[in-house]
């Protein structure tokens, strides 16, 4: 008699392991070009900005060092100009003082060196003066003694640019004469010469090492 099982055998999962004598290999996978590239772009920034940074640090040091010596220097360089200005008033204090001391007795020189060139026959009514000439008004009996007297005076070391203002006819008590103006510059002959004044220090021409 023929049977027929029409019942499905049964399979059974056969799970394949590792031959032996054969060795045994896993997939692995290779990262990405772009990767690599992306991580050395990082590499390199990150090295670049410690260098600036260092050299940064470095320039700062070097500048709030070099403001420290300027600072010090600012102070020298007040103290120079406070100097210089005191030197500079001083010497005209003493310039001064000078000055006023050779022309002490100048108003006594001046008078005398008048009377000394005075010719006869001419005599003197005013002198005034104001910052700089004298103004002398006087009389004589002609205008060669005038003209004499202005001669004398322009010889004195103490009087230059004599200038005749006036001469006027004049009669008094039947006396005739001429009444005259002129003026004179004076000099003082022993008056020292003025040193030249120091020259201007300019703070903007300093300059720092």
């Amino acid at each position: 008699m023929i049977r027929i099982n029409l019942l499905k055998p049964e399979t059974k999962d056969i799970k394949e392991g590792p031959v032996e004598g054969k060795p045994e290999f896993k997939a692995t996978k290779r990262p990405g070009v772009g990767n690599l590239i992306f991580l050395l772009l990082v590499v390199a920034l990150g090295g670049y900005y410690f260098f600036q940074k260092k050299a940064f640090d470095r320039e700062n040091t070097l500048l709030a060092q070099a403001q420290e010596e300027k600072g010090k220097y600012q102070y020298v360089i007040a103290k120079l100009d406070e100097l210089q200005q005191q030197k500079a008033s001083l010497e005209r204090k003493i310039g001064l003082i000078n000055l006023l001391k050779s022309q002490q007795d100048l108003a006594v020189r001046v008078m005398d060196e008048l009377s000394r060139n005075l010719p006869e026959w001419v005599w003197l009514n005013e002198v005034s003066t104001d910052s700089k000439n004298l103004q002398i008004r006087g009389n004589a009996l002609s205008n060669n003694l005038i003209a004499d007297f202005i001669a004398n005076l322009e010889n004195s070391a103490y009087f230059e640019g004599v200038n005749l203002i006036s001469s006027t006819q004049r009669t008094a008590q039947n006396d005739q004469f001429l009444e005259f103006q002129l003026t004179a510059g004076v000099v003082n002959p022993r008056q020292p010469v003025p040193a030249p004044p120091p020259p201007a220090v300019d703070p903007n021409q300093r300059r720092l090492p």
